[in-house]
């Protein structure tokens, strides 16, 4: 009897160890599902590690890069402090060559223009009104026309600043009146550039001295020209065909001469490159005309290619913000250049990943991108 109820225990305890519920885990039914399909199948350990090896054959290198216009982002500045008096352009504004991106207040250069101009009209009249000057006549005439031919460039100038604000701003004038004030430029240019040769190829022959009224007419036309230069300084022009990618200036706003105070940003637009940072240990595996594949996050379906254009000569230090785990400070980069083909939808300023293609692994069988990224 003892022994039957020893055995109907110890039976009935292995019942309650058996229904006694384990510890309650944290494990949701999309991560079992995940953890699940995470987990290879037979044969299929193998066959990843050898496809992810193949994709690294395919890539030489990676870098963080970032979008730039076609010759880089120009960040233009005054020359002079001053206060702002005119933006008439806005950002995306496609401007050509020359035009007017910002003006400062010229209002005291015109005053001392206008001095000096009196001034050069009367030292002029004494100058021709002295009978006695016999020698020297054609270093006059030289002198005369390089000083009218760079007047003219100056008034050229202006009435083109002025047809293009009066046409950006809807007041008056046609694209057609714009373009052929701004035809007119080149012309003045080249005659200013000619007179001016010819004065210094006959100085330099030997010309005579000049008398006091002679020198007494250069120091008042020398006066007027620093006056017209002033007014030159006060305008940003544009300093090639492109497009406006920002205008932190604002009218009535004080500036200084300063590379660190920018009134526009500035590009050419016709294409993009991006700029990339190459870590030091992947410095020579970085070649001119290496083919090249841009991704960016926000069209994570794309791939856009491009070719090495431009290696830099020395490492430096990074300039290009990376996202996740910050770099080492003492971390040096080798910054390379790839023109990108076609025109684009990418933005300047956007970060990207810039993959450098391995010649090798290319020449012997083409590479294909990743499946997560496949256009």
């Amino acid at each position: 009897m003892l022994v039957t109820l020893l055995v109907a225990s110890v039976a009935a305890l292995g019942v309650a160890i058996a229904l006694k519920p384990g510890p309650a885990t944290n494990v949701s039914p999309a991560e079992a599902g995940l953890a699940t399909a995470a987990k290879p199948q037979d044969g299929s350990a193998s066959q990843s590690r050898a496809d992810a090896t193949g994709q690294r054959a395919q890539w030489a290198a990676s870098a963080t890069g970032r979008i730039e216009p076609r010759n880089g982002e120009i960040r233009l500045a005054a020359q002079i402090s001053g206060r702002i008096a005119d933006v008439p352009v806005k950002s995306a504004d496609r401007v050509k060559k020359g035009e007017v991106l910002v003006r400062l207040d010229d209002e005291d250069h015109w005053i001392r223009h206008a001095a000096a101009e009196s001034e050069a009209h009367v030292r002029k009249r004494e100058r021709d009104e002295d009978i006695e000057i016999k020698s020297g006549q054609e270093r006059r005439r030289l002198e005369d026309a390089s000083f009218d031919a760079e007047r003219a460039l100056f008034r050229t100038r202006m009435v083109f600043d002025e047809a293009a604000n009066a046409l950006r701003a809807g007041k008056s004038g046609t694209p057609q009146s714009v373009e052929e004030f701004r035809a007119m430029i080149q012309p003045a240019e080249e005659k200013a550039l000619a007179d001016r040769a010819a004065l210094a190829r006959h100085v330099a022959q030997g010309a005579p001295l000049p008398t006091r009224l002679e020198a007494s007419l250069a120091a008042a036309r020398s006066d007027q020209a620093l006056a017209e230069q002033a007014i030159e300084r006060t305008r940003i022009r544009a300093p090639f065909d492109g497009t406006v990618l920002s205008v932190p200036a604002r009218a009535g706003e004080l500036t200084a001469a300063s590379a660190e105070a920018v009134l526009v940003t500035f590009g050419d637009l016709s294409a993009l490159r991006v700029r990339a940072e190459v870590e030091e240990r992947d410095a020579t595996k970085v070649k001119i005309g290496q083919r090249v594949v841009v991704r960016a996050d926000a069209y994570p379906d794309r791939d856009f290619e491009g070719k090495v254009t431009s290696i830099a000569s020395a490492l430096g230090a990074p300039r290009i913000n990376t996202r996740g785990p910050r770099r080492p400070n003492d971390v040096e980069v080798l910054e390379v250049q790839a023109m990108l083909d076609g025109n684009p939808p990418l933005l300047t300023g956007m970060r990207v990943d810039v993959f450098f293609r391995n010649e090798t692994a290319v020449s012997a069988a083409p590479a294909e991108p990743p499946a997560a990224t496949k256009p």
